[in-house]
């Protein structure tokens, strides 16, 4: 397969083999996107419009806070509030009093970030099942990964089962199984030895807590495609 504008940030983020290469594909999207959104963004109206509109979720207002533009994100949020007052706080509700809950329950399911990173996360699922299924050198990428999460697991997979020939569609599927059904049953054992080490007869400067100490992060990411915090 000839590398294309397509093809060349999915084996950019294939060639590593650390973690869900999906993972590390969705990060960097919301990584551009809310350096976007702090910068470049601030002078396009349209864009302006549509976070005034759409809002934020927690998870994306947090990775703004993070960022140094601290004057772009007050900014956003001046705006964003003084919509939420002229468009639903202060108008009367006259003939529909739950219209101004209704709309604070519409505003917080929505998030401009999550929008924009769903629609181009879909597009290389997109990307990512296509070379899967015409390049040999990509198959075998893939099948070296080291882990689907399985958010992601089961994203390639429906993704898959849209786009591929039905005869197709087990081998794939069986492929994500693999990574994600192997990585499942270490996880499992580093779980259970964490608990076991509770037990006062494996402590001491010596316990052997082998590859569990960070099992508890592992297993949240694995379930959810997110580590905590």
């Amino acid at each position: 397969m000839i590398d294309s504008i397509y093809t060349i940030p999915i084996k950019d983020v294939f060639e590593p083999k650390d973690g869900c290469p999906i993972c590390r594909l969705r990060n960097t999207l919301e990584t551009r996107c809310v350096d976007y959104i702090l910068g470049a963004a601030m002078m396009e109206p349209d864009i302006r419009i549509k976070t005034n509109e759409l809002g934020f979720c927690g998870k994306h207002f947090n990775m703004m806070f993070k960022n140094k533009n601290k004057l772009s994100l007050a900014l956003i949020l001046e705006s964003h509030l003084d919509r939420i007052e002229s468009d639903i706080f202060a108008k009367k509700d006259l003939f529909n009093k739950g219209a101004k809950s209704e709309k604070v329950a519409a505003l917080s399911d929505s998030c401009f970030v999550c929008s924009q990173i769903d629609d181009a996360l879909q597009k290389a699922l997109d990307n990512v099942v296509h070379m899967w299924d015409q390049s040999l050198e990509f198959k075998e990428l893939f099948a070296e990964q080291p882990v689907l999460c399985l958010e992601h697991y089961k994203d390639l997979c429906n993704m898959a089962k849209k786009k591929l020939h039905k005869k197709k569609f087990p081998d794939f599927a069986a492929a994500c199984e693999k990574l994600t059904a192997n990585y499942l049953s270490e996880l499992r054992g580093d779980v259970t030895h964490f608990t076991k080490m509770f037990d006062y007869r494996n402590s001491g400067e010596d316990a052997d807590w082998k590859n569990s100490k960070d099992s508890i992060q592992r297993a949240i990411w694995f379930l959810t495609s997110y580590k905590p915090e």
